[in-house]
């Protein structure tokens, strides 16, 4: 079932409405079709799994203006209740890992259970890497989406990743991104560092990541986990910063055992 309706945004929904809500949310060069592969977790778990079109990406509308890491945390959490649930198991992935840990610092009674992905602390950390992640989007302007996607999408995935797979990833990448929302996006990530707040994340924590993730490499997530009491650490062999497509089953296994040992 797919919604899009006005000053909401564009995301679909796989399972009964009445089921326990997984959330998603996607990496900074995707869209809400990255978890597509996560519909067979949803009905391992017997979840209602919603992933959302951040505002600014593909059907979703622009923000009126730069909406900043709490703009994205805020409408992530606004959704969540519109569609009637008062407590989520969200998964984020990279920039989404980022916006879910906004979330989840903002609105704690809201996150059952937080999934962070291929994600970090966020790009602010030391001034280099956050010009380096503002300076991101003029690629965007000056060679186009296609291309941007064509360039950037090989460095997201295992280097023996399937050509298929890789095909994905570039167009969601392609379809997806456009400006301004993509330099607000790279933006609020370098105006993120979350070191000093992951101490008072209280709720269950899994964080994953592909053993070849070269874009927040698997000592990022490492960090994440040593920064959130009880975080579990898992890795996904043969995957790189896009484990949940790259290797969907296994990503989907060790999530499903995070989940069900909740219960």
């Amino acid at each position: 079932m797919v919604k899009d309706m006005r000053d909401t945004p564009f995301y679909w929904s796989h399972g009964h409405e009445s089921a326990p809500l997984l959330f998603c949310m996607h990496g900074i060069g995707s869209c809400a079709d990255a978890f597509l592969s996560q519909r067979d977790l949803a009905d391992d778990l017997g979840y209602r799994l919603v992933a959302w079109d951040a505002p600014g990406y593909r059907y979703s509308a622009d923000p009126p203006e730069d909406p900043g890491i709490d703009g994205w945390a805020d409408a992530a959490s606004a959704l969540i209740r519109m569609l009637g649930y008062q407590t989520a198991t969200v998964l984020g992935v990279s920039w989404g890992g980022v916006i879910a840990t906004r979330l989840t610092l903002r609105n704690p009674d809201l996150v059952r259970a937080l999934v962070l992905a291929d994600s970090s602390v966020g790009s602010g950390t030391n001034v280099k890497q956050a010009e380096a992640m503002r300076n991101r989007a003029s690629s965007l302007t000056e060679l186009g989406a296609a291309v941007f996607a064509q360039q950037r999408s090989p460095l997201l995935v295992a280097e023996n990743t399937s050509p298929s797979i890789v095909a994905d990833v570039e167009q969601y990448f392609a379809s997806s991104v456009r400006m301004p929302s993509y330099q607000w996006a790279c933006n609020s990530m370098a105006d993120t560092d979350h070191r000093d707040s992951l101490s008072s994340i209280s709720v269950p924590t899994l964080v994953i990541c592909g053993e070849e993730d070269r874009v927040t490499p698997p000592k990022l997530s490492a960090e994440l986990q040593e920064g959130i009491p009880n975080a579990t650490l898992a890795h996904v062999k043969d995957a790189g910063h896009l484990a949940n497509q790259e290797r969907p089953e296994a990503f989907n296994n060790k999530v499903s055992e995070f989940a069900q040992s909740l219960a």
